[in-house]
């Protein structure tokens, strides 16, 4: 009786709805880290921007707080200057990276949807640091095949970060390890995808959750086999996979 009581209580302190944006198995240490670690240190124009796509319909595809916080510190570590985003929503990792490069510092943002970028632009704007974003609207893909054909971007960019369509993830990949430079960075984002990925074929997972997880794995498993790259996978956010190039 005792350990189907310890049992139970172990289960209501677990994440209950798949999407949540923590992999850890308590709300209350979440939220811990959250109070005591990210929010004291977030800076006003992204707290602003977090509090704001907290009110859009889609706001589960924003980047989490203390994956914001990570980013912002991976990029002054490596003295990040010249950087790619592919997937942008209202850009609250966007304005992680750009308050963390230095004035002159670069940052290629690719997204389908201008509407949701626009949403947080203004904030942006307010930062003081919209003049290090160059937005496309559109298709990723065509643009990665027309920059590797253009030549002059082969091993330009420092840090790239992925946060798109988990099933263009591995085509993502075989372009941007031609960008990235030897020794730079790729970042893959929700590759523990909501922790489905050791979810058994009868977990209740959400339909988009369970469409992608197959994508999701094949990713990590190409990852650990490329000889090109060294990856360390986080459980921060919904999981993120650096790769440093090698090659």
């Amino acid at each position: 009786m005792a350990a189907n009581q310890a049992e139970q209580q172990n289960q209501d302190g677990r994440h209950q709805e798949v999407g949540h944006k923590s992999l850890l198995q308590s709300d209350a240490l979440y939220q811990y880290i959250l109070e005591t670690s990210v929010y004291p240190k977030e800076p006003e124009p992204m707290k602003e921007l977090r509090e704001l796509t907290a009110n859009h319909p889609w706001n589960i595809m924003t980047t989490s707080a203390d994956e914001g916080q990570f980013l912002n510190m991976l990029l002054k570590l490596i003295n990040a200057k010249n950087t790619m985003e592919i997937g942008v929503y209202t850009g609250y990792s966007l304005l992680a990276t750009a308050l963390a490069l230095p004035e002159d510092g670069k940052i290629l943002a690719m997204d389908i949807n201008r509407e949701n970028y626009e949403l947080g632009l203004p904030v942006i704007q307010k930062a003081g640091v919209a003049h290090k974003i160059e937005f496309r609207e559109g298709p990723a893909l065509p643009a990665l095949d027309q920059m590797i054909k253009d030549g002059k971007y082969h091993g330009s960019f420092d840090f790239i970060f992925v946060d798109a369509d988990k099933d263009n993830y591995l085509n993502y990949h075989k372009r941007l390890i031609q960008l990235v430079k030897v020794g730079g960075v790729l970042g893959y984002d929700n590759t523990l995808w909501n922790g489905s990925v050791v979810a058994p074929p009868d977990a209740p997972l959400r339909k988009y959750v369970r469409y992608y997880k197959d994508f999701v794995l094949e990713l990590n498993k190409a990852l650990a086999a490329d000889p090109r790259i060294e990856i360390c996978q986080l459980p921060v956010g919904d999981g993120i996979t650096l790769c440093r190039r090698l090659s």
